[in-house]
């Protein structure tokens, strides 16, 4: 007989991995124990070697779909007799940390037994077991039982425990378990606020993650109140939908739209709309796409069992910029001003995590936002990394925490402009130190000093590492991909301080993990009025206008010579004219807001990337030609194109047009700058980041231009190409930093 010791470390708890392991052993007649530790899954296995590798075998082969297994090690022990194989207590240890499971949608046996009326648990809104449910939502600390989340004072009733204790139950270990007579309650019935939609109400709903407020998106009134209640001017609001056939009504959805909307994550899918999709104008103005996902939770099933409505308007919890809102008491005194009922339950929520966003591209989900389902899941990193802290940037934040070859981003924070959002990411980087054992030994920390993620930092006891914005976000794509070494880095977003003291945002590097050079940027110029230059996007688009054609040139025909007052004007290009309160920007979000404001499209927006957003929307598909451009000395000059659109607005060729080859000129400025580059650096690799490539033509096109000249080109997929990916990047910057010191 010979008796191996087997460690397990991965997505390996709150999945069914121990009932697994048990009757697996059991299977093939092995003894022995298997318990949770603070690292993972330890299992002490005993019996003949032929049957020991079968079970290491089947550990590989046959784990829980939930489960993630990241490494297996074996050590042979001393052999002690034993029969039969038990699941013991869970072992905690300082200083280990296991990868925690994220929230998972409602699974197939689950949905049976709560829809099914002769099942104990028909109807019931906090039905779950192992394959579903909440997990980092509700967990306290590991190992993860159920003292340590939010269910513990919960207590099961016989029926219930007989589950939890069944080895060959999908409920046994199931932290959360619980049914009618011994579990969370809802506030009123279903039927109550199923009554109160269909009614034109907004609803406040205690979720998940957090609150959300639901109305009917086919009730113009219900929606615009909405609107107007959360201040909330033109930003899209999030969908949930019956089933695939409610969503199919609405929205084209794809073979790769249908997987991820079904994916155990549930995230919202953005989504392009029929024209008639009977969908109020008010759920996402100016936008040909909406956000949809289907039902996660047994509330969210229950709430369209029966209902008249097929889909409802499912937006966060809050006011506008503000953290989504968790707790009851919160919600009645916050959200009051919102909702006019409230739909609340008495499970409290640990961690608050608002729903994820993605869009499917080239096979594969891309995150634009990465939260509920998909945190705390860790990123390996493939190398040996220290314990960092990476604050991230302002707007979209995200932090990270790096220990071991891990590196764990927080669920979206959100803007980093108020209290409330710094006290949601303190609360979230207290219990993400604790649940993965890490205690910083560095800071790292985006160069803007105005930012307040980087106040935060710099207010640390830790070793402080400044990291330049636009080499964050190449750094976070290297990173993603698992690549080493030098690249050619393509980072286009609206802002990023600049290492000479400029506002960045159309940049080109050569760069890796210790360092970057700036090969070629967009042109300088100066912006006039500081934070009113981005949602006034006639702001840039004189700045462009007096580079182009100098500062007393005069446009009549111009959209915005009759739109915004003269005075304004007036005012604005003497500002450009003698530099007051001026900044020089090579910002690619301030020429696409530019561009938007000369054709007409918008000239003040109300959330950030409005303007680029409806510039992509009307851009017209089938469109040939493009603008010309220059490239001189490291500068790519983009007055050729402001002469040529601006001539084309005055001949009245259709916005639709412009917009499309203005998007043609984008994509052939990068690929020519890429093979510039390639040609003196002789690198091959390049990766595209920053909010800009969430414009899906311009990446789309890109792409292509690249591939044709034969590059290798890495784009995102598990982590944000927007500010909410920054922090990856920056820490993997900050390790390489301290591994240059030692």
């Amino acid at each position: 007989m010979t008796r191996i010791e087997v460690r397990i470390r991965g997505v390996v708890q709150g999945v069914g991995f121990r009932p697994f392991v048990h009757n697996l052993a059991r299977r093939l007649g092995l003894a022995g124990y298997v318990l949770n530790s603070s690292a993972g899954v330890v299992a002490e296995v005993e019996g003949d070697p032929a049957a020991l590798d079968a079970f290491l075998a089947g550990v590989r082969t046959e784990a829980p779909p939930l489960a993630r297994i990241e490494e297996i090690l074996v050590f042979q022990i001393a052999p002690l007799g034993e029969r039969g194989f038990l699941i013991r207590e869970s072992l905690a240890r300082d200083g280990d940390f296991v990868l925690v499971s994220p929230d998972v949608a409602t699974c197939a046996d689950c949905y049976r037994d709560f829809t099914d009326p002769a099942n104990r648990r028909y109807g019931y809104a906090f039905t779950n077991c192992t394959n579903c449910g909440p997990r980092y939502t509700i967990i306290r600390d590991i190992p993860y039982d159920r003292p340590n989340t939010t269910m513990a004072s919960f207590r099961m009733c016989p029926a219930c425990q007989a589950e939890y204790d069944d080895p060959a139950d999908r409920r046994f270990h199931a932290q959360p378990n619980a049914c009618p007579q011994c579990g969370p309650q809802l506030s009123a019935p279903i039927a109550e606020a199923q009554r109160r939609l269909a009614g034109g109400a907004i609803v406040a709903i205690r979720g998940l993650g957090g609150f959300h407020l639901a109305c009917d998106p086919r009730n113009e009134a219900a929606v615009g109140l909405l609107r107007e209640r959360k201040r909330r001017s033109d930003k899209p609001f999030a969908l949930m939908a019956r089933d695939l056939a409610a969503i199919e009504v609405f929205c084209v959805v794809s073979d790769d739209d249908r997987r991820a909307l079904l994916s155990p994550p549930g995230p919202v899918v953005i989504l392009p709309r029929h024209a008639d999709s009977g969908l109020a104008e008010a759920v996402a103005p100016g936008n040909n796409t909406v956000g949809v996902m289907l039902p996660y939770t047994p509330l969210h099933h229950l709430l369209f069992t029966g209902a008249p409505y097929d889909v409802l308007v499912m937006t966060s919890g809050n006011l506008s910029e503000e953290p989504i809102v968790t707790s009851s008491q919160e919600a009645l005194e916050r959200l009051r001003p919102l909702a006019d009922w409230f739909l609340l339950h008495d499970r409290d929520i640990y961690m608050r995590a608002d729903d994820s966003v993605v869009r499917t591209f080239e096979g594969r989900e891309r995150t634009l936002r990465r939260s509920r389902g998909y945190v705390p899941q860790a990123i390996d990193l493939g190398m040996e990394v220290a314990e960092i802290l990476a604050c991230g940037a302002e707007l979209k934040n995200t932090f990270c925490l790096s220990k071991g070859r891990y590196a764990l981003l927080s669920q979206h924070i959100g803007d980093m402009q108020n209290y409330e959002t710094l006290v949601f990411f303190e609360e979230t980087l207290a219990n993400l130190k604790k649940l993965f054992r890490v205690e910083p030994r560095a800071v790292a920390y985006d160069l803007h000093p105005q930012y307040m993620s980087t106040q935060y930092a710099l207010e640390l006891p830790l070793e402080k590492i400044g990291v330049q914005h636009h080499h964050a976000h190449v750094a976070s794509c290297m990173a993603e991909n698992g690549l080493r070494g030098k690249v050619i880095g393509v980072a286009l977003d609206g802002t990023g301080y600049g290492t000479d003291g400029k506002i960045w945002g159309g940049e080109f590097l050569v760069a890796g993990y210790d360092g970057f050079e700036r090969r070629a940027h967009l042109r300088y110029v100066p912006l006039a009025g500081g934070d009113a230059a981005v949602r006034e996007p006639w702001r840039p688009a004189l700045s462009y206008l007096a580079d182009t054609f100098g500062p007393a040139a005069e446009f009549p025909e111009l959209a915005l010579w009759r739109e915004v007052p003269e005075s304004r004007r007036k005012l604005v290009r003497s500002m450009l004219a003698h530099g007051v309160n001026t900044v020089e920007t090579s910002s690619c979000g301030r020429l696409f807001d530019a561009v938007a404001s000369l054709i007409g499209l918008r000239q003040q927006t109300n959330f950030e990337g409005q303007a680029a957003i409806e510039l992509e929307t009307i851009a017209a598909e089938g469109i040939t030609g493009s603008y010309p451009f220059a490239l001189e000395s490291g500068d790519v000059d983009f007055r050729p194109a402001i002469e040529r659109i601006v001539a084309d607005v005055r001949a009245g060729v259709p916005p639709p047009a412009i917009a499309a080859r203005f998007h043609h000129a984008v994509a052939e400025t990068i690929v020519e700058v890429c093979r510039r580059v390639r040609a003196e650096e002789k690198l091959n690799r390049v990766c595209l980041s920053g909010g800009t490539f969430q414009n899906m033509k311009l990446l789309a096109r890109t792409l292509a231009g690249l591939r044709k000249l034969e590059f290798e080109v890495f784009i995102h997929a598990q982590v944000p190409p927007n500010d909410g990916g920054i922090a990856l990047g920056q820490a993997v910057i900050a390790t390489e930093a301290l591994r240059a010191k030692r």
